[in-house]
């Protein structure tokens, strides 16, 4: 197997248009065409290959909750394939608890902070009640705490 160090230096290699860059977490800044890495990755290489595999997919932004889910399902399965070419493994259930704790994420955005029922999105980051019309709007907090504020 590759030293994380050689792995790191082939990706650059091999995808000269990312900047691959340290940080305090995996990321992929489309804005910036960078992919930040933690800089203790060797039990953390899925994550690399999954941000990198934004990159080369080209994921930008979403503007319905169903289009994260769907970026990132297909950003594991190029990720898969991808580190297959370099005989890294992906194991599945590191897959599928992340997909697992975004589809939390967006539960709980979506649950109606008045009586709790499943709220429908109907901007970027507002949804109304089918159930009590209350209406809400939430912050992006994926890193951080989820914010869900009354609209009058």
């Amino acid at each position: 197997m590759l030293s994380t160090t050689s792995l790191l230096s082939l990706l650059k290699n091999n995808y000269p248009q990312f900047t691959f860059k340290p940080g305090d977490d995996f990321s992929w800044s489309s804005p910036e065409n960078t992919i930040y890495y933690k800089k203790d990755i060797d039990n953390d290489v899925a994550f690399l290959f999954h941000e990198l595999s934004h990159a080369v997919l080209g994921h930008t932004d979403y503007d319905q909750d169903i289009q994260l889910i769907t970026m990132e399902r297909q950003a594991w399965d190029y990720a898969i394939n991808l580190a297959n070419s370099y005989n890294i493994t992906i194991p599945d259930n590191t897959v599928q608890t992340t997909i697992d704790s975004y589809r939390d994420w967006l539960h709980t955005r979506s649950c109606c902070p008045k009586c709790e029922a499943t709220g429908m999105q109907f901007e970027k980051i507002s949804y109304i009640c089918p159930a009590c019309n209350h209406k809400w709007r939430v912050n992006e907090a994926r890193l951080r705490a989820l914010r869900r504020y009354r609209l009058l």
